[in-house]
């Protein structure tokens, strides 16, 4: 039986409003929450920003006490979130140079404050170390 966690449905909650958000700037969602079957992670929101596929990674905070909720993407979860990107790449068949990786922060407050950071990190220290 599952219980309820708060901290779930404010993470949900961040998710909805960052897919709100996009769509509201001409953002086409083609997916949201993907998980590949063979590494660990999970993408928050894939889009289309016209030719572009966007990985999305939402990151969201009741206050900033401890800093940015986008600080709190590292090199650690960029490798994740890269190594669940190859595998959707790869079921789907997009190029490499056609994708970036955003990251949309969230404070909660009224109103909730949303910051979309485009093309957050670099992907090709990635590519050319052979990982895809």
């Amino acid at each position: 039986m599952r219980r309820w966690d708060p901290d779930l449905a404010q993470g949900r909650r961040g998710e909805d409003l960052a897919h709100r958000y996009l769509r509201s700037r001409g953002f086409t969602i083609v997916a949201r929450n993907y998980r590949p079957r063979s590494s660990r992670g999970e993408i928050d929101v894939i889009a289309w920003d016209g030719s572009v596929l966007v990985f999305v990674e939402v990151k969201s905070r009741a206050n900033t006490e401890f800093g940015t909720p986008d600080e709190a993407v590292d090199q650690d979860k960029q490798t994740h979130l890269i190594r669940a990107a190859q595998a959707y790449l790869a079921r789907t068949g997009t190029r490499w140079t056609s994708v970036r990786f955003d990251i949309v922060s969230i404070v909660f407050g009224k109103p909730p404050l949303v910051t979309h950071i485009a093309d957050a990190f670099a992907k090709d220290e990635f590519q050319s170390a052979g990982s895809l």
